[in-house]
């Protein structure tokens, strides 16, 4: 079963991380992808470019309507996601506390619907 891997984090907290432990961050993240892929599991991952760029998009009466910025104001963003393939919930779980994002963020995990 596939599982998109939503990661939610406050965007201010990354340019606020030190150098000292920019390196240690980044091989966190590098370490992720590689044993994800080496386990078979890895899909797709990729992050987002800032909140400040999202544009909303609605239809109400026939006309669509755009807003600059996400839908809802929220202290965590959605900043990211991984696609993985597992046998169950409970491995996906596994795999979305293994993403640092849990450390300071939360990982909403969600079911693909199965393609007929």
């Amino acid at each position: 079963m596939k599982y998109l891997l939503l990661m939610y984090a406050d965007e201010s907290i990354a340019p606020k991380i030190p150098p000292e432990e920019l390196e240690a961050v980044q091989q966190a993240w590098y370490s992720l992808r590689k044993e994800a892929k080496a386990a078979g599991v890895l899909i797709s991952n990729n992050g987002l470019s800032p909140v400040a760029n999202a544009t909303t998009v609605r239809i109400r009466d026939g006309k669509t309507l755009t807003t600059d910025g996400p839908f809802a104001e929220t202290h965590e963003q959605l900043g990211g996601y991984f696609l993985v393939e597992c046998k169950d919930l409970d491995e996906a779980i596994t795999w979305a506390a293994k993403i640092p994002t849990a450390k300071y963020g939360s990982i909403e995990v969600r079911p693909l619907w199965d393609q007929i």
